[in-house]
């Protein structure tokens, strides 16, 4: 296979693909370190390890790092993500969007994801704003100030610099979709959640050092991490396989068809949309409890901290509504019946045409309700462990769902990258062959 890949060039182009996406992913973490102009990097720092196991924690998962030291690319990628959010939800209820994105074609979906731009620019200024105002009252814990020279001058500083890296994140992204190898935004996320194991692990030995944590409770801790591990792989391969017949039929005098296939059906359709979506909406709330210190809006704020009943609840039901809502995107029950139809197949036991696409629609609800709760199960481990086990630092499922689906993605595209080149190198060379 490599032999055959080789000769087509097909290899040589994947090595391309794959440095390329490296060195995009390399560009993305020299940015982490790059701090906005006006703020005091250290004492940033010592005031964000005081507030790890809160929402800012998650946002920093999110945004690789980038927010511990306020750098350019403190709001990572989630104002985009946020935008998506946004577009799809009205893609369902605006028949103009709508019209676009089914009819336009090509041409509509880069409507749609112009809009999406801009609506990533719109809500990277608000979360902006609200950090830049959010930090300027902010001292570390030694009572050093965060900024050094608060103002509308470095408010709008601080907007157009984070606006730009969020912008220049959305740009990189698309330019590894396209010339790189797998989906740019994932894998962004990604590497900035690979990026904090190693610190996480050090940070580890440096407590159970300083004895605030035993040996009993890391090796638990590992064994945990390592089972969420199986646990995600085992998931994300499982599949309902659908039978499917095809009849056989007569064309002149040959027969074709008559054999028999199955539609896979995954049990995690979404893939970790749902959970990214989730935590992108509930980060509004901590967004806009920096532009007022009333207390009505502080307490909302408050009530959304990662730690508390009200915030997992409302991320559970979160997950489990995006969960069924990106799934109703992705697969369309009716054109899948009506595929199968004009090709002649059937599922067996089932009649062609609506009895089909109600079957489908029956065994997908009832996958995407195991599926969601698995995802909620995983994403909601992060808390279980810091309540229980006092880990002073966000750890556990979500970043490790994220680690896996996408590498599992990234994986199945470099495999299908390669089977594709190996067919068409084999074509070459049969036609070769035939010249001769």
């Amino acid at each position: 296979m490599q032999q055959t890949t080789s000769k087509s060039g097909g290899l040589a182009e994947l090595k391309r693909k794959i440095l390329f996406t490296f060195l995009v992913l390399a560009t993305c973490r020299i940015g982490i370190h790059i701090p906005v102009p006006g703020v005091d990097s250290q004492a940033m720092s010592e005031l964000f390890a005081t507030m790890q196991d809160t929402l800012f924690g998650l946002f920093d998962m999110f945004a690789g790092g980038g927010l511990g030291n306020l750098s350019i690319f403190a709001l990572g990628i989630m104002p985009y993500i946020s935008a998506a959010i946004i577009v799809q939800l009205l893609t369902v209820v605006s028949p103009e969007l709508k019209r676009l994105s089914k009819e336009e074609g090509t041409a509509g979906r880069k409507k749609i994801t112009q809009y999406t731009r801009y609506g990533t620019v719109l809500i990277a200024t608000i979360q902006g704003l609200g950090i830049a105002i959010g930090v300027e009252n902010m001292t570390s814990p030694t009572g050093a100030p965060v900024v050094m020279d608060a103002g509308w001058g470095f408010r709008i500083t601080t907007v157009i610099t984070m606006v730009a890296g969020t912008v220049l994140l959305m740009w990189l992204g698309e330019q590894i979709t396209e010339y790189g190898i797998g989906n740019g935004i994932s894998l962004i996320i990604c590497a900035g959640i690979v990026a904090q194991l190693p610190e996480a692990v050090v940070n580890v030995f440096r407590l159970m050092g300083a004895g605030q944590i035993s040996l009993f409770i890391a090796i638990l801790l590992a064994l945990i991490v390592a089972g969420v591990l199986i646990f995600i792989v085992f998931m994300e391969r499982g599949q309902r396989r659908i039978p499917i017949q095809y009849a056989k039929r007569m064309l002149g005098r040959k027969m074709y068809g008559g054999q028999t296939t199955h539609l896979p059906l995954k049990i995690n359709t979404a893939g970790v949309i749902p959970p990214i979506f989730a935590s992108s909406m509930l980060m509004f709330p901590a967004t806009l409890a920096t532009f007022s210190p009333s207390p009505w809006l502080q307490s909302i704020s408050a009530m959304f901290d990662p730690m508390t009943l009200p915030y997992n609840i409302v991320f559970v039901v979160l997950i489990i509504f995006f969960c069924y809502f990106y799934t109703a995107i992705i697969f369309d029950p009716q054109d899948i019946a009506e595929n199968i139809r004009k090709q002649g197949g059937f599922v067996p036991g089932i009649r062609p045409g609506l009895r089909t696409r109600e079957y489908l629609d029956r065994v997908l609800n009832r996958l995407t309700l195991w599926g969601s709760l698995y995802i909620s199960a995983i994403c909601v481990l992060p808390v279980l462990l810091i309540a229980q086990f006092d880990v002073p630092f966000y750890f556990g499922g979500t970043g490790v769902l994220i680690v896996v689906v996408v590498a599992m993605d990234t994986m199945s595209k470099v495999d299908s990258y390669l089977i594709t080149h190996q067919y068409e190198g084999l074509m070459q060379k049969t036609r070769i062959k035939g010249r001769r």
